[in-house]
């Protein structure tokens, strides 16, 4: 009896080029997922490979990111990349002028005191308060996915309407809605140094798909990191791969 034929593998992305313009998820893409967001760890040669393609692409490279912009410039100290941080809900361009699309406000602190309130009695979820948004993070405690959801889904509407719900790896977070990963792409293309060039986003999360759909419009390279369906054209299997693909340039 012959085996059963296995199915053809992902395509693997073309080469870097110089002339292309750059958009990383980080955790999961550039780096490794840790319990905790803080306790990441971001090795000497990472961020060589990104500061060398940042020289390479003249600039044309961005840190795309659920985190806040402190937060990436504290995992990447050396070069300020641009950056869109919390989704796109801040921006950072390659001139260093910061924009942002939201506020913190009254409401966003109710939201938070409740959640503090609803998980006093949970231990290992972390609830991550980034001033305009709110993640709830479950990798430590797996088995409560469906109760952090939950919990987010019930406080969200004290958010009257201006708030959604993005879920990851590990984290539901409550955000600005209608501020994504894609609507950062756009406007980091409207600048230079990214103006012109063909994008690639390069991503391993569902938050990352909305990157991958404007990049797949524009007729750009999307890569999608590790398993799953996605809308990515092309694939790399983990993060050392992502490593791999970086030191060809």
């Amino acid at each position: 009896m012959s085996a059963a034929p296995l199915p053809p593998l992902p395509p693997l992305p073309p080469l870097p080029r110089s002339d292309w313009a750059y958009f990383f998820d980080i955790d999961g893409t550039l780096i490794d997922f840790a319990d905790t967001p803080s306790s990441v760890q971001v090795s000497d040669e990472v961020r060589r490979l990104l500061e060398r393609l940042y020289q390479c692409a003249s600039g044309a490279v961005a840190l795309m990111s659920g985190r806040t912009i402190a937060e990436v410039d504290r995992l990447f100290p050396a070069v300020q990349i641009p950056v869109a941080g919390q989704h796109g809900v801040e921006r950072r361009n390659a001139a260093g002028v910061y924009s942002r699309h939201a506020a913190p406000t009254e409401r966003v602190e109710q939201a938070r005191r409740r959640l503090t309130a609803a998980i006093a009695d949970k231990p290992g979820l972390l609830l991550e308060d980034k001033g305009v948004s709110l993640a709830l993070h479950y990798r430590r405690v797996p088995e409560l996915a469906d109760f952090a959801q939950r919990t987010m889904q019930e406080v969200l509407p004290q958010l009257a309407g201006q708030y959604s719900l993005q879920l990851g790896k590990s984290v539901v977070e409550m955000k600005p809605a209608g501020k994504d990963k894609g609507l950062a792409v756009r406007e980091f293309l409207e600048e230079p140094p990214f103006a012109g060039r063909v994008p690639v986003f390069v991503g391993d999360d569902d938050t990352d798909e909305y990157g991958f759909h404007v990049v797949n419009q524009l007729g750009g390279h999307s890569i999608k990191v590790g398993a799953g369906a996605t809308a990515a054209r092309w694939r790399l299997p983990d993060v050392e791969a992502v490593r791999q693909w970086l030191r060809s340039i």
